[in-house]
C-alpha cells in the first residue's frame, strides 16, 4: 500500500513539474519513483530503506542531472529590436554632439548622441552603439 501511495506522489510531483518548469519537481519524483520500487522488492515495513533511497537519488538527481537537463534545455536570450543594435558599428551622417546627430546604423538612419556627452563625431566617423535610448542611439569611438 505504502508503494502505491509513493508512486501517487511521484506522479503528482511529475505533473506539478509542467507548471514549474524548473526540474527540482521532476528529480523530487525520480526519487519517489525509486523508494516505490524498492518499498516493491523490499516488501512492507521497508520505510527507513525507502526514505533514504528517496534521499539519495533525490540528491543525485538534483545534483548530476538537472543541471545537464537545465544546459540541455536552455533557450539562448536573442535580442531584438533596438537592444539587437547595442555592439553594432554605425558610421555618422551628420556630426554627432550633445545636441544633435545622425547615424546610419545597418542601412537605416538613426538620432544619435555621444555616450560619453564630451565627445564629438564627424560625418564618416565610425562609431559603435553603446545603448539604444528610446529612439537614439548612444554611441562611442570605434573600429
Amino acid at each position: 500500500m505504502y508503494a502505491l501511495t509513493l508512486l501517487v506522489a511521484g506522479l503528482f510531483l511529475a505533473a506539478a513539474e509542467l507548471a514549474s518548469g524548473d526540474f527540482w519537481l521532476l528529480m523530487l519524483a525520480g526519487g519517489a519513483f525509486a523508494a516505490a520500487g524498492t518499498e516493491a522488492v523490499a516488501g512492507p515495513g521497508a520505510f527507513v530503506l525507502d526514505t533514504v533511497v528517496f534521499a539519495a537519488v533525490s540528491v543525485f538527481l538534483i545534483g548530476a542531472i538537472r543541471p545537464l537537463l537545465k544546459r540541455r534545455l536552455a533557450v539562448p536570450l536573442i535580442k531584438t529590436n533596438a537592444g539587437a543594435l547595442e555592439g553594432k558599428p554605425a558610421i555618422v551622417v551628420a556630426e554627432v554632439g550633445p545636441d544633435s546627430g545622425l547615424v546610419k546604423i545597418g542601412g537605416q538612419e538613426w538620432t544619435a548622441r555621444p555616450f560619453f556627452s564630451s565627445e564629438r563625431f564627424g560625418a564618416g566617423e565610425p562609431v559603435v552603439v553603446v545603448v539604444v535610448d528610446g529612439a537614439t542611439a548612444l554611441v562611442q569611438r570605434g573600429a
